[in-house]
């Protein structure tokens, strides 16, 4: 299941990243924050009109904001072992 798509408070790994949907550097930053395969990861918060902005997630220990279009680009499961949701 996408990130944007994915329950709030429920905690969740990297499945994949699709990169080719995301910039260089955006991709880049993604990774300086940890986001990559396998990575633990829980979404906080849908901020914006409707929960249509801006994802707040953890990402490890560290807590993050990112673009809706970015966090459409992440594939999630729910255990470090289960099938993508």
């Amino acid at each position: 299941m996408r990130l944007h798509l994915y329950p709030l408070r429920q905690p969740g790994y990297v499945d994949s990243v699709d990169w080719s949907q995301l910039s260089e550097a955006e991709g880049q930053r993604l990774r300086e924050f940890g986001v990559c395969e396998g990575a633990s990861i829980e979404a906080l918060h849908r901020g914006g009109l409707l929960g249509r902005g801006p994802l707040a997630c953890k990402v490890g220990r560290m807590t993050i904001a990112m673009r809706r279009n970015h966090a459409a680009a992440i594939d999630v499961r729910s255990g470090p072992d289960a099938p993508a949701a």
